[in-house]
């Protein structure tokens, strides 16, 4: 039997708490100094010298990588009503929006940070957009409908959520954020309605709808 060598392991688990130390350090200095923040501005949130940074990670593609994993960790955690919806379709389409919505809101630095795009690191709109789909596809098989436009839906209203916030965002003018969940929840159950419309099924948008068998 390889004898374990007690101090590479604990010198892997201190090398790894440094890390998520630094993550953490790199997603205060984000919400400081907005998705231009500098490698500079990340050492010195986390109390080290840039080249100390740079021991924990094989450069900044590397800390990048690793705070859109952070990102997509939180984000996990606080959609939880994305996960498991229940109510009517306007109940259900109002609590995940106003969810993400809230969330973009107060991370604006960190999503616009993450929409530049991180070379192989997970994709935060593409793991909401697959849950959905999943949602979708189970809806749509239990209304008896052909599931296949579950996945362009599902990336669409996405797309369309997070295009229409980060527009917000920027030029909110005199629509307040209550209003804005109101014209994407009316406008996501319309384009809803008209797919299942289409396959015959019409559904009271203010009824509770029971959620499909394995979801």
């Amino acid at each position: 039997m390889t004898k374990v060598d007690g101090r590479a392991t604990r010198w892997a688990g201190q090398q790894e708490r440094r890390r998520a130390e630094f993550v953490d350090a790199a997603l205060a200095a984000i919400a400081e100094y907005g998705p231009d923040v500098s490698t500079e501005q990340i050492a010195e949130r986390a109390g080290v010298a840039r080249t100390r940074l740079y021991r924990h990670f094989d450069g900044a593609a590397d800390l990048r990588r690793a705070i859109a994993q952070r990102a997509a960790e939180l984000v996990t955690a606080d959609l939880a009503p994305l996960w498991h919806p229940e109510g009517s379709p306007n109940e259900m389409i109002s609590t995940v929006i106003s969810t993400h919505l809230r969330w973009l809101t107060e991370h604006a630095h960190l999503h616009r940070y993450l929409a530049r795009g991180v070379p192989d690191g997970p994709d935060v709109r593409g793991a909401i957009a697959r849950h959905l789909s999943g949602l979708f596809t189970g809806y749509l098989t239990a209304f008896g409908l052909d599931p296949a436009p579950a996945d362009t839906i599902a990336f669409g209203l996405v797309g369309y959520v997070e295009s229409a916030t980060t527009r917000w965002l920027d030029h909110p003018g005199t629509l307040t954020l209550p209003q804005l969940t109101g014209q994407l929840t009316g406008t996501i159950w319309a384009m809803l309605d008209h797919t299942l419309r289409a396959g015959g099924v019409e559904l009271d948008p203010d009824r509770p709808l029971p959620l499909p068998e394995g979801l």
